[in-house]
Parts: C-alpha cells; structure tokens; sequence
C-alpha cells in the first residue's frame, strides 16, 4: 500500500514504512564502517532500502574536481535521505570539498551534532556533559570565496545573512523545544566583526524573544570555548555560525572521550545527509581497526528523523549495553576498564547480539515519536533605504610610507570627494599612523564626501578612471553604505 509520509516537512511517497536512502562507503575506513553501519541497522528492523553512489577520492581521480557525478546528484535529490560515510578531499587547488558543496546545493542549513559523555566507559574529564550544537552549515568562511590580491596579501570573504541567521536560530529553539532542553547559547565574534557576526547576534535576540520558556545567553567565541572545554554541563544546546561551530563540535566530541564516537546530522527543508564527524583515516582503513560507532550514530539520527524511532532506541541501546560490557575497539579500548578489545566486524556482531538489551549503568534511551520540525519558510523584510556614502578602494602598492601614497592619492580625486583613511590589515596608518606598524603592499583607501552627502557611482568611476590614468594599481573596491539611516560599514583600527 502507497502511503504519504511527512519528513521534515517533505512530503514523500512509500510503500509501507519502508524507505529509500542513499548510501556513499567513502574513502579510507568508510567502506568497512558503512558496511558496520548497515548490518546493524538492518539486524535491528530498518526498514529501508539502500542505492549506493560512489563519491570522492576515486571520482576526484578521474578528473572531477566536484568529487560527485552529476547522475549521483539525481540519486541523491530522488531519495531526499543520505548515508555518508567519510570522503578524502585532495589537498591543493582546484578541489572543493564535496562535504560543503553538497550541504550548500542540497539546502542543508542545519547541522546538529549531540555531545555526550560515555563515563566511566570512555575516558573523559567530564563525566557529566550532553550537549547538542546547532551550527550554520552553508555560508560564513565556508562560503570558500578567496583570492590572492597581492604579491603578499590574500582575502576570504565571510558572508552572513539574514535568512542563513534566522533559519538556523529558529532551528536550534525549535529544536530545544521539541527535545525539552532549557536553555540556547549563542557563541559569536561580533565584539571584532560588528557587521558579519553582530548580524548574528541580532537575529539571536530577536528570535529568543519568541521562545521567553528557554533561557537564552551569548558567549563570545574564544571564551565560550574555553568554557566549553572546562566546564561543558553548564551548556545545553549551542548555536553559531558555520566556521565556530565545526571548530567547537570537534573540541565537544573530543571531550566527550572520542572524536570517533560523534555522529551528526545535515537537516534541510527538503533533503537530509546522516555521517559521522571523524574523517577517512586513511592508515587503517582496510585494517578492521576503525571505530563504526560515529556512522552508527549517524545512522541512528537518521532512522529517529524518517519516523523509524523505536529501531534507532533499540540500536542506540544495544551500542550502550555493549560499551558497558567492555566491548570496545582499539580507539577507545583502556587497560583494566576495557574488558574486550575488538575489530570493526566484531563490534559490531557484538551490538547485534544485544539488540533488545537495555544498559544499566547509562539511562536507557527512550525516543519519543514527536513530529518533525517544520520551520516557517523565510520571509524577506521591506527593504531599507540605502543610501552611498563612499568607498574603499583597496591598492596594490609597494611602498611602505602610507604619507607619499596619501599624496599620490590626491592628486585623482575627482572633485566632491576626499581621502579620509588609508588602512594596511585594517589598521590606519593615515593620517596620524604610527611608524612602527608594519605594512603589506594591500592598502584600503577611504573615499568620502566631503559635504557628508550621498554620492553617485559616477564618480567612483571617475575615481578610478584617475587612477588607471596614474597607474595606480586598484585590486578591488567596497561601496561604503547606510540602511535606514544606520551606518553599515566598519571603521579602521584606531579610528
């Protein structure tokens, strides 16, 4: 019988409760562990049907530089759900990464990656940590927008947004909502990046004030992180931008004993991707050596969100009797705590063989079968008035005395506009710069009016004109605005 299923929003066609994932083996241990992976999944009642693609290092060798072929891509957007084992990205350019592409082109905005400590059966100094981190999974950084400007300087653009904010907000209080955490914490950088990282934050408070039954609170990065590190049970569910939240995910997962044991999941509105967080580890794969707890961790993630709860409390039971017996693999295995050390094949057998067992030390799991998070889509605000009040021009210069560029500067500036700053790194070095500040040959320029009205991009161009006329080397430029009457641009250092 043809039923229509509800996944996360995503309307679907099955027959009965069983459903069709996308499985990837992967590179270096990813075979063995994928393999791992669905056995168990499978002895436990999965009801699903897998279609392998294969992605990465061999597609990356046959001179495809996106590490997916396009006939992969339609299997993928077919089945909505994929299985992904870890993949090799080569090293060097002219290689992205299929990991970022695929969450970026699949609309997988959210990445979730719970946190939890397995003590006493994993070595942690935090026996008592479960956390969930929520990370902004397609732009910031990852944008992976970078070009060399200069014989000494390159740039990374990093582009936040309001729908990438909003929705990835929205998502981690929704989520706490439907898991009955208490509290959100968001983790950013805008005491430096006002724009890119205060929009951020931003969005956080006004969001929170639609959820007043969940604490809320804002950490700055570098010592939320170290708070993150030293006392973890004072968070519940954390959420960041995309570069932030990789970097504390890992820290997380590590302290909980074991990067190996982390599983995560890539959740859009349409489609969704299950993979573990550790990568190829390419010197034991083939070994029977590697851990297949992440995947497995994955993989329950994945059953819990195609509504196939009580097989993924079942596996996530039999995984947590087995740690309490003592099974372990090599990664985790401790003299005199550990009792059994094992391959990956023998893990697993030994996860089948407690499939309706429950743990005693751990708090048995019990999933609830709550609907999926559907999130309102985003809708675009009224646009701001917007008004030019000047530019940066950014110049490839190899001087080094930022007074004699200054004076090379005035002579092209069209009439109506003045030089207010010149900056190297972001710091101002003119006027009244320090001779002790060391400088590149990337200098920004600031433009402005000097009647501090709204300026035409005629007379950029007019600026610029000038400038090729007197061979100055302009590399790239910033129209410098305001919204509704707000100044959307960041002074130099020292300014």
């Amino acid at each position: 019988m043809l039923l229509n299923v509800q996944i996360c929003g995503v309307k679907k066609q099955t027959r009965s409760n069983m459903t069709k994932i996308t499985v990837a083996k992967g590179d270096g241990i990813g075979p063995e562990i994928m393999d791992a992976t669905l056995e168990i999944i499978l002895a436990a009642g999965a009801e699903i049907e897998t279609e392998e693609i294969e992605v990465g290092e061999k597609v990356y060798l046959t001179g495809n530089t996106s590490g997916i072929a396009p006939e992969s891509w339609e299997v993928i957007q077919r089945n909505k759900i994929f299985l992904k084992a870890p993949i090799t990205t080569p090293q060097g350019g002219g290689y992205k990464s299929l990991n970022v592409t695929t969450r970026k082109f699949l609309g997988l905005y959210s990445n979730v990656r719970p946190c939890m400590s397995l003590h006493p059966f994993v070595n942690t100094k935090h026996p008592v940590m479960d956390i969930v981190i929520v990370r902004e999974n397609e732009e910031d950084l990852y944008a992976g927008i970078e070009h060399q400007q200069t014989d000494e300087v390159v740039q990374c653009l990093k582009l936040i947004s309001r729908p990438g904010c909003e929705k990835i907000v929205r998502y981690a209080f929704e989520y706490a909502k439907q898991q009955n955490r208490k509290k959100v914490t968001c983790f950013t950088k805008d005491n430096i990046m006002k724009q890119t990282d205060g929009l951020f934050h931003q969005v956080f408070n006004e969001i929170a004030k639609e959820y007043p039954e969940i604490k809320n609170e804002h950490w700055i990065v570098d010592i939320g992180a170290a708070k993150v590190a030293g006392s973890p049970e004072e968070f519940d569910v954390l959420v960041m931008p995309n570069l932030y939240g990789d970097i504390i995910s890992d820290i997380a997962a590590e302290i909980t004993g074991s990067v190996g044991l982390g599983g995560s999941a890539n959740i859009g509105e349409e489609c969704a991707m299950f993979e573990a967080i550790h990568g190829t580890a390419p010197d034991i794969g083939g070994k029977n050596i590697a851990n297949p707890s992440g995947l497995l961790q994955g993989a329950i993630m994945m059953l819990n969100h195609i509504g196939q709860t009580k097989v993924a409390e079942k596996i996530q039971n039999a995984w947590l009797a087995t740690l309490e017996q003592g099974t372990h693999t090599s990664d985790i295995y401790t003299a005199g705590k550990s009792k059994t050390k094992v391959g990956t094949r023998e893990f697993a057998k030994a996860v089948i063989a407690n499939l309706g067992n429950k743990p005693t030390i751990f708090k048995p799991v019990t999933y609830s079968n709550n609907s999926a998070l559907i999130l309102p889509k985003y809708k675009r605000k009224p646009s701001a008035e917007k008004k030019l009040l000047g530019v940066d021009i950014f110049v490839h210069w190899e001087g080094c005395d930022p007074n004699e560029l200054a004076e090379n500067l005035n002579k092209i500036i069209p009439s109506g506009l003045e030089l207010s700053m010149i900056t190297n790194r972001g710091i101002k070095v003119w006027p009244q710069g320090f001779k002790e500040t060391f400088c590149t040959d990337h200098w920004r320029c600031r433009f402005k009016p000097n009647d501090n009205q709204e300026i035409s991009k005629e007379i950029i161009i007019a600026l610029l004109t000038n400038a090729l006329k007197e061979n100055i080397d302009t590399i790239k430029t910033e129209n410098l605005y305001s919204f509704n009457g707000k100044v959307a641009f960041s002074l130099g250092q020292g300014q």
